[in-house]
């Protein structure tokens, strides 16, 4: 590496962000109806401790059907009637796997306790390409190799949530068809909406919000494997460090972790953080990582699209993860998150104000596509789109009641019975609402 290398400005940041100022209003709610499916609700943590495992993946053996925990560690799992004799793997990266039939689990307050996965490593067993930057370019190479080599129609459950500070203000959600093309394929993966709900739209209470402009669109471009040239393009490889962290056993199976930043040289921000590889068939698992955004300047100007002339925005953390699945000996996309967090400061204002983004997908069923069928361009999804605004069904409340979503934390419930008092008050009242 040379000791200064200068590049321009040019990021190929998989994400799009529109900010813009809003206003909060009624949310809209429906009932669900689970006449076809069996729910099973309850939360996953560490054994022993307690501690909820955020995003730990459940899945039903010998089908496609799947679901992730939420941030406090809780889920909801729907399971079509005639699977109520199967069983749920319950997995979580670093603990030990754990499968339970779904006959012995009740229809609330399930507690599944997952051990850690602790194994004492022999020096074969951690005997690896001395260069991790090989072993990572190996990995991208085997992506048509040990990933999903046919078209495929997957069923993604997706949402958006927003926060001010610890406050939930917004929650959009979406179930989307997902055709996926080969990974061995330049061509890009289409997204359908096949079903949206929003819990607020923005037109009458007083407060400020933020939209986020591509939808599901957000989550997809995480794939690594599928659009690597996002964070590690042939411009940009050789423009990071890559080093071992300790290996780990998950599953039985050997993982190599390798830590990845950029050179302190490079002046322009990347990537950093941890990828997982499965040692035998060096299959990416799961990464996690974040963009650094020391230059908020730069920052701003790539993710604030929109805003008011008097105040000034930037991001404070953007962050990233993706988890790879395993089905008969090739591997798939199954879950993704990403976080993004605002300063909003307001020149006339004494205290700026803090926002969080999160959108996150998770594929809850899929099927192989062999016809290679792909909607027509009027029916798919705009990578412009944002869900707030597109968001339809309304008038169809038992359409979710079949459908694996990732189970809202009480927090965001609570937010929206406190909004809805509101209203009720405000309307009473003959006042405006505010929060």
């Amino acid at each position: 590496m040379k000791a200064t290398t200068k590049r321009r400005w040019n990021i190929r940041n998989p994400l799009s962000y529109c900010v813009v100022f809003l206003l909060l209003a009624l949310p809209i709610l429906g009932q669900e109806s689970n006449e076809n499916v069996n729910v099973y609700k309850g939360e996953v943590v560490e054994e022993g401790s307690n501690r909820p495992l955020v995003f730990a993946s459940l899945s039903v053996e010998g089908t496609n059907i799947s679901t992730i925990t939420n941030t406090e560690g809780e889920f909801q799992l729907k399971v079509p009637k005639e699977h109520a004799s199967e069983d749920v793997i319950v997995a979580f990266l670093g603990y030990q796997t754990k499968q339970i039939s779904l006959s012995q689990l009740k229809n609330d307050k399930n507690k599944i306790e997952l051990q850690i996965s602790v194994t004492q490593l022999t020096e074969v067993d951690i005997e690896a390409p001395k260069n991790a930057a090989s072993l990572v370019k190996e990995v991208l190479s085997k992506k048509g190799e040990n990933y999903f080599d046919d078209p495929t129609l997957m069923t993604a459950f997706y949402r958006e949530t927003i926060k001010k500070r610890r406050r939930n203000v917004s929650l959009s959600e979406a179930v989307v068809n997902i055709y996926k093309s080969p990974y061995d394929s330049e061509r890009r993966d289409a997204v359908e909406l096949y079903k949206a709900r929003k819990s607020t739209d923005y037109s009458k209470l007083d407060t400020v919000a933020l939209k986020l402009q591509g939808g599901p669109f957000n989550t997809l471009y995480v794939d690594i494997m599928k659009y690597p040239e996002y964070i590690f393009d042939q411009e940009s490889f050789d423009y990071y460090e890559f080093s071992y962290d300790r290996s780990t056993y998950i599953n039985d199976r050997l993982i190599y972790v390798i830590n990845f930043q950029q050179y302190e040289s490079v002046l322009d921000p990347l990537y950093q953080g941890k990828l997982y590889i499965d040692a035998l068939n060096r299959t990416l698992t799961s990464a996690i990582y974040s963009l650094n955004i020391t230059n908020k300047d730069k920052a701003a100007r790539l993710f604030v699209r929109k805003k008011p002339a008097k105040v000034d925005v930037w991001p404070t953390e953007v962050a990233y993860r993706v988890d790879y699945r395993e089905k008969d000996g090739k591997w798939y996309y199954g879950y993704s998150n990403v976080l993004l967090e605002f300063k909003v400061d307001w020149q006339d204002r004494l205290f700026n104000s803090v926002y969080s983004m999160t959108a996150e997908m998770a594929v809850t069923d899929w099927e192989k596509n062999l016809s290679g069928s792909v909607p027509k361009n009027r029916d798919r999804l705009k990578k412009s789109i944002i869900l707030t605004d597109a968001a339809i069904g309304f008038s169809d409340p038992d359409f979710w009641g079949e459908y694996n979503i990732i189970e809202p934390e009480q927090s965001i419930e609570s937010a929206i019975k406190k909004i809805q008092r509101q209203l009720r008050r405000a309307k009473r009242g003959g006042t405006s609402a505010a929060p």
